[in-house]
C-alpha cells in the first residue's frame, strides 16, 4: 500500500510517501504525482521518503521518470528522509542519487531550491 501526501509551497511540490513504493503500488505515484507534475509543469519537486517501508526497481524507475519530467521543465528533484538502510541501498543500486539531490529534511530541501 502507498499513501501520498502532496503540498505545493513556495514554488515546490512536496511529495510525502508512506508505505511501499513497489511494482504493485507504483501506479498510485504515476496517477497522483506524475500527472500533477506533467499537467502543471512543476519545476521543483521534493520527495520525502522518510515513511517508506520498501522500494524496488519499479519504484526507483518511477522516481527517475519524475526527475526526467522535471528536468525538461528546467527544474530539479530532491529526495529527503533517506534513513532506512535497505531503502538507501536500493536507491544507490539504481543510481538515483547521481541524478537527484539528497537532503536530510524538507527544510533543508527548501533552502537548497531557493539558493
Amino acid at each position: 500500500m502507498l499513501e501520498i501526501d502532496m503540498e505545493f509551497r513556495k514554488g515546490i511540490l512536496f511529495v510525502r510517501l508512506h508505505g511501499e513504493l513497489t511494482k504493485d503500488t507504483v501506479h498510485v505515484l504515476n496517477q497522483e504525482v506524475t500527472r500533477v507534475i506533467q499537467d502543471y509543469q512543476i519545476i521543483h519537486v521534493v520527495f520525502n521518503i522518510e515513511e517508506l517501508t520498501a522500494i524496488d526497481q519499479a519504484g526507483c524507475t518511477a522516481l527517475y521518470h519524475n526527475y526526467q519530467i522535471t528536468t525538461k521543465n528546467n527544474g530539479n528533484v530532491l529526495v529527503c528522509g533517506v534513513k532506512d538502510r535497505d531503502i538507501k541501498k536500493t536507491i544507490e543500486q539504481h543510481h538515483l542519487l547521481e541524478f537527484m539531490y539528497e537532503t536530510s529534511d524538507e527544510l533543508t530541501a527548501l533552502e537548497q531550491v531557493h539558493l
